[in-house]
């Protein structure tokens, strides 16, 4: 066997025959004996999904079909003969949509375009059987680069078509980084426009192509179906949390050993799970294996190797919209913290920004969060995750912390608003106190409840969209300190009592009174005339840049 090491190497046969080869042919007799129509396998980049299809892609096709066969002598699928029956028996059609890439809808047409005269070039011989006239012309335009849309959008079924015309034998396609386009086409802005593109491409390709065996789709995540699947009842998901084929992408811990025996590198082992190791792929421990191919090509010096190989857009507009809760978050991972969170199995685009539930399930997919289980949260959409390894924990604090670092200034007024309005009374006093700390002198500080009092009508008059604000009114027996009458009937009203003390240990103290005071004075009485539900009551106690708030009963 070779020892030298593969380094974006994608191509199956390529690397069989110059370098050094992780067994992965067992996904194929494991695949081939329990698989349904449609497969989506979603990993991390740079985790060897475009290597696994086309391992699958030599394997099955009837093109080159005894050649194609040795490649796979000695590995593990030869010793399946159910699987080795299958092979060099179908026609396959694989493409790979990670260079699908433009900044505008009319150059993405444009790559479209030429991506698939590529993968219709292999296939000219069909030209030489009989088809009508329009599936000729179709079939022509796209060899000449020259195609329309709609004959685009239905490229994958007419070539399904016309190779099990050919071949009599239902195709099998094979469809590499599924969702890069479509995430290119939202980070620039113009996805509505490709959205129903790649829905038809998809459609027509997955769900209404009676010339298909199956399929086998990668990605990095998977969108809804509402969104691009709409009506696919067959599509079987294997993601880093469920679904099988645990092992298919990365190195187990036992093809690290053998790494390091091959390599005469055992001494490394400790230092490989370090930097590497820590992901769990349906509880399986995987390392990452383009950083491990990289550090033992450079003589195993442990460096940050998947630095910006996965890039994500979308990373960074949800780290634009925080709170302030997953931003102490975010820190506590970075600390070696754990984290309980719900991850949404699936995303549609256009909640990324609203749906902060989102983050973690795209920490996850993108490779920077590792998944540790879900036994200590007692709820199966809930699960505990941390950082999986020293390589990312670097990655994250140069990738996410610092530009945390840069946003959450930006941020943590609108945070404390939306705590405030919520009655998250953790986040509201974290907020506050970022912004004491942050923005309001010493000198400042040491002034009466008055200065609080003006400071916090001043940060709060920004609501004023949505409450009419109310400073010293009468309500009940005496004068609350600021209240928010909502001009919407779906927000919570708001009642605030301040207090000003001289030490910190006076706080606790003074929050109970500013309680106290709220109850004892009736000052709901006004927004309870008025119907409002619920009615938040904070009990707000300041001592110089610091501050406790209390939830009155």
């Amino acid at each position: 066997m070779p020892k030298i090491l593969p380094i974006g190497t994608e191509d199956f046969a390529k690397l069989r025959e110059r370098y050094y080869f992780v067994d992965k042919s067992g996904f194929i007799a494991e695949f081939l004996h329990n698989h349904n129509d449609v497969t989506l396998i979603t990993r991390p980049r740079r985790f060897g999904k475009t290597l696994l299809l086309s391992m699958m892609q030599h394997f099955l096709d009837v093109r080159d079909a005894e050649t194609n066969r040795q490649l796979f002598e000695g590995l593990k699928v030869a010793n399946d003969a159910q699987a080795m029956a299958e092979q060099g028996k179908r026609p396959v059609v694989f493409l790979t949509m990670k260079n699908m890439e433009w900044d505008t809808w009319e150059g993405m047409q444009k790559k479209i375009s030429w991506e698939f005269m590529r993968l219709y070039s292999p296939f000219k011989y069909l030209l030489q059987d009989e088809m009508n006239t329009g599936m000729r012309a179709a079939f022509e335009s796209i060899l000449a680069n020259t195609p329309t849309l709609e004959t685009l959008s239905n490229a994958f079924q007419m070539l399904c078509l016309l190779l099990e015309a050919h071949h009599g034998q239902r195709v099998v396609l094979l469809i590499d980084e599924y969702d890069a386009p479509i995430q290119c086409a939202w980070s620039h802005g113009y996805y509505q426009d490709a959205i129903g593109f790649f829905r038809t491409l998809y459609s027509s390709a997955l769900k209404t192509n009676a010339s298909l065996d199956f399929a086998i789709l990668t990605g990095v995540l998977r969108i809804a179906k509402e969104s691009i699947f709409s009506g696919l009842n067959n599509l079987d998901v294997s993601s880093v949390i469920s679904g099988g084929y645990a092992d298919a992408c990365g190195y187990t811990q036992a093809e690290i050993r053998q790494m390091a025996h091959d390599f005469g590198r055992e001494d490394k082992l400790a230092e490989l799970a370090a930097w590497y190791d820590g992901y769990q792929f349906q509880g399986t421990d995987i390392y990452n294996p383009w950083s491990v191919n990289n550090y033992f090509k450079q003589g195993c010096k442990p460096r940050k190797y998947w630095v910006k190989t996965s890039g994500n857009s979308i990373l960074q507009v949800m780290l634009r919209h925080l709170d302030a809760r997953r931003t102490r978050q975010l820190n506590a991972l970075m600390a070696g913290k754990t984290i309980s969170t719900q991850l949404e199995d699936s995303f549609i685009y256009a909640d990324i920004e609203q749906n902060r539930a989102n983050l973690y399930a795209l920490l996850l997919s993108t490779g920077y969060l590792k998944c540790v289980d879900n036994s200590e949260t007692g709820d199966e959409d809930s699960y505990v995750v941390s950082i999986p390894n020293g390589e990312i924990r670097r990655l994250y604090r140069d990738e996410i912390l610092k530009y945390l670092s840069t946003s959450s200034d930006r941020t943590v007024l609108d945070d404390m608003l939306t705590a405030m309005q919520t009655g998250d009374i953790e986040d509201f006093q974290d907020c506050l106190q970022t912004i004491l700390r942050n923005w309001v002198s010493y000198h400042d500080a040491a002034q009466p409840e008055s200065f609080y009092h003006g400071l916090m009508l001043g940060l709060t008059v920004w609501l004023e969209k949505c409450y009419r604000i109310a400073s010293n009114k009468e309500s009940g027996y005496g004068r609350f300190d600021l209240a928010f009458f909502p001009k919407q009937d779906n927000l919570p009203g708001i009642i605030m009592e301040f207090k000003a003390v001289k030490t910190e240990d006076e706080l606790p103290t003074a929050v109970d009174a500013a309680c106290q005071q709220i109850q004892q004075k009736a000052y709901l009485t006004d927004l309870q005339a008025a119907g409002t539900r619920p009615i938040w009551c904070y009990g707000i106690a300041f001592c110089k840049k610091y501050v406790q708030i209390q939830m009155c009963p």
